[in-house]
Order: structure tokens, then C-alpha cells, then sequence
């Protein structure tokens, strides 16, 4: 079917006159130039120097930018300068009626740039002064300046020369007190002997000691007081900022020699500016600490409808009673006579933020009138809606069904009983809709489910126990059943029932205890579904195995990831899981209580699974430089049956492979021990699992490139994997399973391999192949070694041994 002759001919007659546009717009924007004057069409930035691919790319962008390049050329579409030429038409043509002025609108105009040689004057100042900052004082700046036809080109030429490197660090604090203060965090500097100058890093510096200084009590210390002494052996260099190469003969012969040039740096804490007789920096103390729970947005704190309650450590003044004074009091840190503290004053807002009662928390202090060196803290509280209830539908459509449709209901509320507790649920239903033979509507399955919880911001015991006031202590209590039924092949049942603690010891450790857990799957096959499709494959054999775990599960987590380890940080969680124990006692109990007639087994027809399993896993990330960081892992796991349970549940078994663990191979294709399962069903379904696992992974990453004007980052990585999971005992249907010492080196698995990344900053795409390097299962080397079997120039060979992954966010 053809477009009607009308709708074709207009839009001939549209393709014509943009194309009439766009080749006046090409050739026409110089004739309303002076005969002085030049169009500046285009700029190009070559950079030179000693330095990674990623460091030029940097170079490059910041020289090309707006504050530093200070004259662009004119904006292109289609490769014309479009905008420019309706400008043209505006201001010199002035063209004018109804068609006009609709395409002569403000944002389709651009005023033509008119090369300035006094803005590429600037651009070099300022092009040489950035470098400076980033430690090239070798760096020279110059300009390629082509014009023809009334169009000028620039061509900036930039040569880095060797940038600094520090050499020696001294401090000069003439306020002993605010020395110790310096001196004790020392091995947290930014600046280090053997790093490169960074203007970014000294900036960087100065509000690490500032952030320090005011949080051991110098309330009133100013970042200001901070200054750097550089001395470079030949300050010549700095004298002329304009001339790079100015005494740049006498430092290039005192650093004869050396690989890179080097420089000390001395840092200055001076004292307050406005003391003339040498006063030192002075503490301040908390006084009083006013609070308003339910402070209005835009509220007045001297609003006399404010009722005042006077309390062990704070004032409240508030409207109506929101939260129990006592809770208000323990969520607020600080305390009258305890110094001032920057760390409390986050440590504060965060805490009453944790509480998810308030929308904004703001915290100010005001110098005390009364007494010297002393703060008044007012803490205004602006809170959230108490209750909130949501009600999703939802329509879908896959290749499994036809017609997809549900419901859900959730429900919140943040405070009940003025106690910040929190209680929620949730209720959903759905089903999927086919056409049967006879063209009818028929249900292929239904599900329905809710869930319901608790969290209390405390410990939820019958008894009193200690309590850190910084600890964040949150009580949570889960409980959720569902139902999924899949007509004519399987109805699953499941419960989930949690219990447990969480809290942070200190500002790096956190605790994760949860001394009630279980997890129940109550599994019914259709009997035709069950022999014909179940059976037949062992992967679904054991998707569907019913389950009843319950027990208690224990985490210690440990990481330094904040503004103080920016250099290098670890990570560090063990988790213990045990399954049981209290359902043992349970089903004994109703065994004795039914005088052995019944127990919790026969009634839910699944075995309690017994077993203990502990997991390590410890990582440590180093920063090398501003554009690449080593990320390692070391991770370990067991998971030992104990009572008459023989091997451990399913969904608790270890798998390896995959973009997570060792990506050179696909996941759950490894292992364990040096078994390998080469049937038919392993190709389609892989299934390997084990009761123990042991993997290392080190991992380069390193910058590219910067995207559509740094939004998204292009990295690069390359990596070495190793490990393998185990079975405990013997397994006589997979021969070299069994974990043994003395074949240890033989069954790890070793790949490496290179890898791509898309970070949109809030999220981070990941692209790795791996290759085998160490296989366990080859037998042409005693060792596994699988070197000699490459083969990159076959495709064939390639095809069944490089691995792609494609993940969401980095390994580890």
C-alpha cells in the first residue's frame, strides 16, 4: 500500500528545502564578515608526554573545555553550521514573516564565533596553568593557527615533559596540640613520598586534615589555615608562569640522573589569622542540645506554640509528642560537656536519618553567650507521613503465555506506638492466561503470597542488654508464605521465617545475627510431568527438591571504604550457618507429644537438612594512581552434613564458573575435583555442585576513555581466576570429586582473561572473556597445564574455550 500522491509530494518538497538549507548554510556564513575578521570553524588538541594512554585522553578533554579553551567554533548538523546561517538570516537577511519567524526562533540561532587572538592568548595562560597544577612543569603549550577563506583552524600542541614526583614531607605546626592531632593520622596522608604533584591531591589533603583538626573539637579551625609549601630544588621555575621553560636548564641539571624530577612539599598549620599575640587554636564543648521532632518545613525555632520538655540530656520543644523522649534521646549523640566533634555531628543526622521517622534532619550549633568556647546544638526535625499504602496492577505478555496479570497491595506504617518501630505487609496474586486447542481462554497457573515484618530499632529481647548509642541496632522479624501452581504439572508451597539482629560494633564493623531462620519448599509433581520431564533430567530433578532448613545464621562483616583509606581499603565477611538444631528438638517434641505417632517430618513429608556451613571471603583493593586500582580476592567455603543427613541441601551446595567466580569457565561447569561431565545433558543443563569451594581472584582495572562528554566511561581490566569446588566424601558417579591434600594443586583451576566496562556512574555494565590456563580434568599434562593446547588461530578452538561473560557491576 503506496502514501497518497499529497503526503508524498509534501514530503518531497520538505526533503528539498532542508537540503536547500543545508547547503546554503555550508557555503554562505563568511560573506557577512569584515575583511578583518575570520570565522572560526574548527580546534584539534594533540598531547605529548611520558604518560598512559587514559592520562592523555584527561589532558585532552580538560584542554578542550570550555574554562580552559575559551573560544570554541560554532556548533554542526549535518556537518553545517545551520544555526549559524539562520542567525545570518535573522540579523543580516532580516528575513521576516510567519514561516520565518517560526524557524528563526531563539534556540535554532547561533551567533558566529569570530576568531579573537586575544582569547588564544588566555587559552595558552590558562592551558599552561592547568598543567602546572597537575605537576608538568616541563609542560609547554603552543598554537597552529591556519586561516583560509575566511576560516580559522587552531591546532594546540601540547608537550607534558615529565611531571614531579614528591621527594620528602615536613609539617610546620607551631600549635603543639593541633601537631599530635596531624602527627597521629599521618598514615592516612594523601600526599606520600614517591607519588606524582596533583593540584587535585593537595586540595584533596588540605579537607582530609581539616575534616580531622575540627573533629578532635577546633570548631572555629578554617581550611584556610592550611597552606603547602613546594620547594622544587630551583624555584626559578615558578617565577615566570607564562614561560615553562624559564630556569628550566639549572633543575634539569640538579635532577641529572633521576628518572622523573623531584620535589619536597612542606605543610603548614598556621594559627588563627586574627591572633596577634600567638593565641592557639581554642576546643569548644556542647553545652545545651535543643531538639524539635516535629519542626515544620518552614518553621520558626521561636515559635512560642513550641511545648518545652526538659530531659536528662536534651531540651524538646515540639507540638505534640511524635517519639518517646527516651528513644529521641538515645538517637541523638551528643551530649552536654563532651567536645565538639565533626565525626558525632555526622554520626548525629545519621542516626536519626536510620530511624526513617524524619525527611530532613538538620543539625546547628551557636556559640554559647554565656560561656567562652562553648556551643547551644539545635537539632530541627521535619517528619515524614506516618503510614503509606500502595496498590500495584500489572499486565504482561511472554512466550510462555498470552495473557500475564496481577496484583499487589503494600502497606507501611513508620512509627507505631511512638516507638520508631516499623510494621509492613504485603499481598499479591496473580495469573497466566493461554489459548487451549479450541481457541478458548485456559489458566496455566496461578500464585498468591504476602509477607509481614517487623523492625524495631533496638534489640527486641525480654532482657536488658548494652548497647553502643553509635551501634544502629535494627531488630527485624519476616515472615512469608507462597503459592504457585502450574496447572497439570506442579503446585509449590513455601514459607520463610526470619528473625535476627543487625548493628555496627563501630564505624567498620557490622554484625548480621539471625538465631531463628527457616526456609520451607513443599514440592507436589503432577506423576506424568514427574516421569516424563522431570525424571529424565537431573537439573530439574533437583530444582525441584522439597527443603527444610532451619537454623541460625551468623555474619561479621569488616570494611574501611571511606574518605580516610582512599589509597587502599579491605573488605572482610564470614558467615556461619547451621540447620537442625531446633527443628530436631521441635520434631522430637511432637513425636513424644503424639506418642511417636507423628513428627514435624511426616506432617510436612520433607527431611529436616542437618549441616554447618562456614564461608570466608576476604578482599583488599589498592588505588595505583588517578586511573587505575588491583582489586584481590581470597575466598572459602565448607559445608559438612552432620546426623542422618548424608549430603547438604541444593540451594546451600557450591557451584563454580560463571561472571563471579572463575569466568574462563560457564557456570556450574566446573569441577568438582577433576571431574568433568561430558554427557549430553551437561551441555544444555550444566549442574556441577560441592560441599566445598576455594577460589583467589586478582584483577587489574584501568581507565580508557571518557564517552559523550565523560558520562559514560570506557575501563579496561585483565585478570587471573583460580579454585575449584569439592565434594566431602566420595562420590563413586563423579571419580576425582573428593577433596584430597595431596591432590590439591592438581584440581585447582586457574583462567585469565581481559574485560571491558560501560560505568554510567550509577550503574556499570561488564563484558570479560576468560581462557583456561590450569584445567584439572586435562590429561596431557600431570598438572592440568592447558598452554600447550592453545590454539587462538582457530576458530573452532576458539569457539569451545574463550568464555564470554556479560554481568551488572564488578565481580568483587
Amino acid at each position: 500500500m503506496q502514501p497518497p500522491q499529497n503526503l508524498r509530494t509534501s514530503l518531497l518538497k520538505c526533503l528539498l528545502l532542508l537540503a536547500v538549507i543545508l547547503t546554503l548554510g555550508a557555503c554562505s556564513n563568511t560573506k557577512y564578515l569584515q575583511s578583518n575578521q575570520s570565522l572560526y570553524v574548527s580546534n584539534k588538541v594533540n598531547v605529548k608526554g611520558d604518560m598512559l594512554t587514559s592520562e592523555k585522553q584527561d589532558i585532552k578533554s580538560a584542554i578542550s573545555s570550555k574554562s580552559l579553551m575559551v573560544e570554541q567554533p560554532n556548533s554542526k548538523l549535518l556537518g553545517t553550521r545551520i544555526k549559524v546561517w539562520l542567525y545570518n538570516q535573522k540579523y543580516n537577511e532580516k528575513k521576516s514573516n510567519w514561516l520565518w519567524n517560526i524557524v528563526l526562533s531563539k534556540r535554532n540561532l547561533e551567533e558566529p564565533s569570530i576568531y579573537d587572538t586575544t582569547k588564544t592568548k588566555e587559552a595558552l595562560s590558562r592551558m599552561t596553568s592547568y598543567l602546572r597544577n597537575q605537576g608538568y612543569f616541563y609542560a609547554s603549550v603552543t598554537v597552529d593557527t591556519i586561516t583560509k577563506s575566511h576560516k580559522t583552524s587552531t591546532i594546540y600542541n601540547v608537550n607534558t615533559g615529565r611531571n614531579f614526583v614528591i621527594d620528602h614531607i615536613t609539617y610546620n605546626v607551631p600549635d603543639s596540640n593541633i601537631m599530635k592531632v596531624v602527627k597521629a593520622h599521618e598514615n592516612l596522608s594523601l600526599i606520600q613520598k614517591g607519588s606524582t604533584f596533583k593540584a587535585s591531591t593537595f586540595s584533596s589533603e588540605r579537607e582530609r586534615l581539616t575534616r580531622i583538626i575540627k573533629d578532635a573539637g577546633y570548631y572555629k579551625f578554617n581550611r584556610d589555615a592550611i597552606e603547602f609549601s613546594v620547594d622544587t630544588l630551583n624555584k626559578a621555575l615558578f617565577k615566570n608562569p607564562l614561560n615553562p621553560f624559564d630556569g628550566i636548564v639549572n633543575i634539569f641539571n640538579e635532577n641529572k640522573g633521576r628518572e622523573k624530577p623531584t620535589m619536597n612539599v612542606e605543610v603548614i598549620v598556621k594559627n588563627p589569622e586574627d591572633s596577634l599575640d600567638g593565641t592557639e587554636w581554642q576546643k569548644y564543648f556542647i553545652r545545651h542540645i535543643y531538639a524539635y521532632p516535629d519542626y515544620p518545613i518552614n518553621g520558626n525555632p521561636n515559635d512560642t506554640s513550641f511545648k518545652e520538655d526538659n530531659r536528662k540530656y536534651i531540651t524538646i520543644r515540639q507540638h505534640q509528642e511524635m517519639l518517646k523522649p527516651k528513644i529521641l534521646s538515645k538517637s541523638i549523640l551528643l551530649r552536654p560537656g563532651e567536645v565538639y566533634s565533626l565525626q558525632q555531628y555526622n554520626n548525629t543526622i545519621n542516626k536519626l536519618y536510620d530511624l526513617g521517622l524524619w525527611l530532613f534532619v538538620t543539625l546547628q550549633y551557636k556559640e554559647s553567650k554565656d560561656t567562652t568556647n562553648s556551643l547551644d546544638a539545635y537539632l530541627f526535625l521535619s517528619p515524614r507521613k506516618k503510614q503509606e499504602f500502595g496498590l500495584n496492577f500489572e499486565v504482561s505478555n511472554s512466550s510462555d503465555y498470552l495473557l500475564g496479570s496481577g496484583v499487589s497491595l503494600n502497606y507501611r506504617h513508620i512509627n507505631l506506638g511512638r516507638s520508631a518501630t516499623q510494621f509492613g505487609f504485603s499481598l499479591n496474586t496473580g495469573i497466566e492466561l493461554i489459548k487451549d486447542q479450541n481457541n478458548k481462554w485456559a489458566l496455566q497457573s496461578k500464585e498468591f503470597g504476602g509477607e509481614i515484618g517487623f523492625t524495631w530499632p533496638r534489640f527486641a529481647l525480654p532482657f536488658n542488654i548494652h548497647q553502643n548509642p553509635r551501634s544502629n541496632v535494627k531488630t527485624r522479624l519476616t515472615l512469608g508464605a507462597n503459592y504457585l501452581s502450574r496447572i497439570n504439572k506442579f503446585d509449590i508451597t513455601s514459607i520463610n521465617l526470619s528473625y535476627g539482629y543487625d548493628w555496627n560494633s563501630s564505624a567498620y564493623r557490622r554484625w548480621i545475627v539471625r538465631p531463628f531462620t527457616l526456609n520451607y519448599v513443599g514440592v507436589n509433581l503432577n506423576p506424568g510431568f514427574k516421569d516424563s520431564i522431570v525424571d529424565p533430567n537431573p537439573y530439574l530433578k533437583r530444582s525441584f527438591e522439597p527443603a527444610l532448613i532451619g537454623g541460625e545464621n551468623f555474619s561479621y562483616i569488616y570494611s574501611n571504604n571511606d574518605l580516610l583509606h582512599q589509597r587502599h581499603y579491605t573488605y572482610f565477611r564470614i558467615n556461619f550457618e547451621e540447620s537442625g538444631l531446633w527443628l530436631n528438638g521441635i520434631n522430637s517434641l511432637i513425636s513424644a507429644a503424639t506418642n511417636h505417632k507423628s513428627d514435624l517430618e511426616s506432617i510436612t513429608k520433607v527431611s529436616i537438612s542437618n549441616f554447618v556451613k562456614v564461608e570466608a571471603d576476604y578482599r583488599h583493593y589498592w588505588k595505583l594512581g588517578q586511573h587505575s586500582s588491583l582489586a584481590t580476592r581470597a575466598y572459602a567455603g565448607i559445608g559438612i552434613p552432620y546426623s542422618y543427613s548424608q549430603v547438604l541441601p541444593y540451594i546451600r551446595q557450591f557451584t563454580a564458573g560463571g561472571p563471579n567466580s572463575i569466568r574462563a569457565w560457564r557456570l556450574r561447569t566446573l569441577g568438582p575435583g577433576s571431574y568433568k561431565d561430558s554427557s549430553a545433558t551437561a551441555q544444555i543443563f550444566p549442574d556441577q555442585t560441592g560441599d566445598m569451594k576455594l577460589e583467589g581472584n586478582v584483577e587489574y582495572r584501568f581507565d580508557l576513555l571518557r564517552m559523550f562528554g565523560g558520562t559514560i566511561n570506557l575501563k579496561g581490566a585483565t585478570f587471573l581466576d583460580m579454585g575449584n569446588i569439592w565434594m566431602i566424601k566420595p562420590d563413586p558417579t563423579r571419580p576425582g570429586s573428593e577433596f584430597r591434600f595431596d591432590q590439591l594443586y592438581h584440581d585447582i583451576a586457574m583462567g585469565t582473561g581481559a574485560g571491558l566496562r560501560l560505568d554510567f556512574s550509577f550503574f556499570l555494565i561488564r563484558l570479560d572473556w576468560g581462557i583456561p590456563l590450569k584445567v584439572p580434568y586435562f590429561t596431557g599434562n600431570k598438572n592440568g597445564w592447558y598452554l600447550s593446547q592453545w590454539d587462538l588461530g582457530s576458530g573452532s578452538w576458539r569457539r569451545s574455550n574463550i568464555i564470554w561473560n556479560i554481568a551488572i557491576g564488578y565481580p568483587f
